[in-house]
């Protein structure tokens, strides 16, 4: 919806839209300097407003939405917090989360204009002020290539003009909107690129491509890359967790928090590779 359709649809002045969007109270896209409210979030941020007897409503289900991350999934298999995997992507993790279909979402959405990692995202895609996000760590992307480099990849752009295969990931992923900023600084677009048939739903799926010929490059984890060349581009990406304020507390996510406090942890984080855990658990932003 438009500024106005908004204010329409909500019975207030749109000078009021204005104010909400200054103190980024209501959730809101910005795209090519227009200001759109998808409605659905719109939705979501309403029944986030209600004010509930004292039983209030049913919990999320017991589900991780959002990226693929390796360290995060094996942490979750091996902590036993009881919490299912479903990575599709960080906007649509962000959107189960708002929806109530998760209650916990993995992220990495670097907003273009400040070089700041998912705050923006997570104040224009979660509702009311009910949320709060975790650092879980800093990762190092880069480009996967085959073994030894044999055709000799410079950069992204030495690619592009050469007319190699690139892997890529869906559109709602992190590691695409990661990917077209970097193009942009090359002065190129994902359509200057020749793109393999299928978009993969993980980095492993994408370094898969790779090993196996199907691919000549992409742009991906450093923790996946294994005996594959990689070509670093991003050495402090961000990597964090957004839930409610009540979820925080309670066994699932406690249980993953005081894992990833373990010895264990930090020597699988160290044999992936491309990890760092210094900043693990601190609160970023508290909505």
């Amino acid at each position: 919806m438009t500024t106005a359709e908004v204010a329409e649809y909500l019975r207030i002045k749109e000078r009021t839209i204005y104010e909400m969007v200054a103190r980024q109270t209501i959730p809101f896209s910005r795209v090519t300097g227009k200001l759109l409210f998808p409605r659905r979030l719109i939705d979501a941020w309403l029944e986030a407003q209600t004010e509930l007897p004292a039983a209030g409503i049913g919990a999320a289900p017991p589900i991780y939405a959002g990226s693929n991350d390796p360290l995060l999934e094996w942490a979750l298999r091996q902590s036993g917090g009881g919490l299912a995997v479903l990575a599709r992507g960080s906007v649509q993790g962000l959107e189960d989360l708002a929806a109530g279909r998760a209650v916990l979402a993995g992220f990495h959405l670097i907003d273009p204009q400040t070089g700041e990692w998912n705050i923006a995202a997570a104040r224009a895609h979660l509702p009311g002020t009910s949320h709060v996000l975790i650092h879980w760590a800093r990762r190092v992307q880069g480009l996967i290539l085959a073994p030894g480099n044999p055709l000799r990849i410079a950069g992204l752009k030495d690619a592009a003009e050469r007319g190699l295969r690139f892997a890529t990931r869906g559109a709602g992923a992190g590691s695409t909107r990661l990917l077209e900023m970097l193009l942009s600084r090359e002065g190129l677009t994902m359509a200057d690129l020749t793109i393999a048939d299928l978009p993969t739903e993980t980095h492993a799926d994408l370094a898969a491509l790779i090993e196996t010929g199907m691919a000549d490059l992409g742009l991906g984890l450093q923790a996946v890359a294994g005996h594959l060349g990689f070509l670093p581009l991003v050495a402090d990406e961000s990597f964090d967790l957004a839930m409610t304020r009540r979820d925080y507390f309670e066994p699932p996510i406690q249980t993953l928090l005081a894992f990833a406090r373990t010895d264990g942890f930090a020597r699988r984080a160290e044999y992936l590779g491309g990890y760092d855990l210094t900043d693990l658990g601190k609160v970023l932003w508290n909505g």
